[in-house]
């Protein structure tokens, strides 16, 4: 947390809503994209967004610089994002196996200028889609949280609470499975089927 980020969290959690409104708009667009993928629509990616900056804006006074601003906010959007999934899966079961094709949407360019292109990268989109919805669910919040979401190895094990080297160890074992089902697929060979596949799916 830079020292700038520092004294603009501790005016907000004396109660100025100015720095508070300053940090809900240098994060809600990488909170968002972390409840879209969770979720796997704008509309309750929204519904998730605001209900992380209500529970900031609540505990806010408590936050007590133990760990960086950022981790503990992406932690409030990850348990949001999973009570959201509690909420909506019957019987309160949690699962992160509901996605549909707006979980992966990207901002593209108009498709009248580039038809043949748009049409391969919305194919890739919707592999990467099925390929992440197909992993165990520790793995795919790996990869949410790592190539979508683009978190550091650092950040991802304070907001899950394991190491670094589980982190990486899930994430390579992640990226394998991926670039597996990628491969049976037919459409993409299992050396194109890696991280850079990955990018496509992230809404930055």
């Amino acid at each position: 947390m830079t020292s700038r980020e520092q004294d603009t969290v501790r005016k907000a959690r004396a109660g100025d809503e100015r720095a508070f409104e300053e940090l809900v708009t240098a994060y809600e667009k990488k909170i968002y994209h972390i409840s879209l993928r969770y979720t796997g629509n704008e509309h309750d990616a929204m519904d998730v967004t605001q209900e992380v900056f209500l529970r900031v804006f609540r505990f806010l006074p408590q936050f007590q610089e133990e760990s960086r601003f950022s981790t503990w906010l992406y932690r409030i959007a990850v348990n949001a994002s999973l009570d959201f999934l509690r909420r909506r899966s019957p019987g309160g079961e949690l699962s992160l196996d509901d996605t549909d094709d707006e979980g992966l949407t990207l901002e593209v360019s108009d498709p009248r200028y580039q038809p043949e292109r748009e049409l391969e990268r919305a194919e890739l989109r919707q592999a990467v889609a099925d390929g992440i919805a197909a992993l165990p669910p520790q793995m795919r919040e790996i990869v949410i949280l790592r190539d979508i979401s683009g978190l550091s190895y650092d950040e991802i094990g304070a907001v899950l609470g394991i190491e670094q080297g589980t982190v990486k160890s899930r994430l390579s074992r992640a990226r394998s499975r991926l670039a597996a089902f990628l491969s049976e697929t037919g459409n993409y060979s299992r050396k194109s089927a890696s991280k850079k596949q990955l990018e496509v799916a992230r809404n930055e």
